[in-house]
């Protein structure tokens, strides 16, 4: 098959999916890794799909979301499943962990619950810092510029102060969980920051209500596979099978009796 003829096909078949992985695309056209993602590399140049974190998006923005909504916004939607979410992650930390916190509307919530005061903290949220010591907790700020959207420091300086540290446990938000795209941000700087707080903790944990899946922003920064997710609704079995989760469904059940 001729590389234009294959690239075609690839454009077709990311507009009929929404998504397509680079397994996908080479089991599909018997091609190696390298070559799909050379042919995902020149598509996405020549604007014709969105190539995303092991594999690639539509075009379309009705499946692609690229704003991000402002923390007041997001803090109305979804309380009591957040507040689940972040009870139950907080009774995950020990006295001797070393624990980042990202920052999100679920993550900041989790601070409410923390009693651990012999665990070490650090975080990339201004309003998640400043209630953590409030809380008498041992808390750290990455340094970096500060994204007034999300009240988070994000950019090239956090992603290098982050890349020294070695956590045992790290607490992520998300914007979105796909099968294809996997975790996803619609903010690039965002992205980077995840990408390396998950590369350097032991176990890492997406907080994410049941709004998230389903959900691809516009980058990605990491596979299902690579962490665990702590939801209050279970999710399709497609991604239990790709992932392990936490479903607190039943939790929440056992309160409202």
């Amino acid at each position: 098959m001729l590389t234009e003829e294959r690239r075609d096909l690839i454009v077709k078949l990311v507009n009929e999916e929404g998504a397509v992985t680079v397994t996908e695309l080479m089991d599909k056209f018997d091609a190696s890794a390298a070559t799909i993602r050379r042919d995902l590399n020149a598509l996405n140049d020549a604007n014709k799909i969105i190539k995303v974190f092991g594999g690639a998006t539509s075009l379309n923005t009705a499946t692609i979301n690229t704003v991000e909504d402002a923390v007041a916004i997001k803090s109305t939607r979804n309380v009591e499943e957040k507040d689940i979410i972040a009870r139950y992650s907080a009774s995950l930390i020990q006295d001797n962990d070393f624990v980042y916190i990202d920052s999100g509307t679920t993550t900041l919530k989790m601070i409410d619950y923390i009693r651990n005061k012999k665990a070490k903290y650090i975080t990339n949220g201004i309003v998640h810092a400043k209630k953590m010591i409030d809380l008498g907790l041992n808390t750290s700020i990455i340094g970096g510029k500060l994204k007034s959207a999300t009240e988070a420091i994000v950019g090239p300086d956090s992603v290098e102060a982050i890349a020294k540290y070695h956590f045992t446990k790290a607490f992520m938000g998300t914007n979105g969980i796909s099968l294809e795209a996997g975790f996803t941000t619609p903010d690039v700087e965002e992205a980077m920051l995840k990408k390396e707080a998950i590369r350097h903790s032991y176990m890492k944990c997406i907080l994410a209500d049941h709004s998230k899946f389903g959900q691809v922003n516009s980058v990605s920064f990491a596979e299902l596979s690579q962490c665990a997710i702590i939801t209050d609704v279970a999710p399709d079995n497609k991604y239990i099978d790709k992932t392990v989760i936490k479903v607190l469904s039943e939790i929440k059940r056992r309160e409202n009796k």
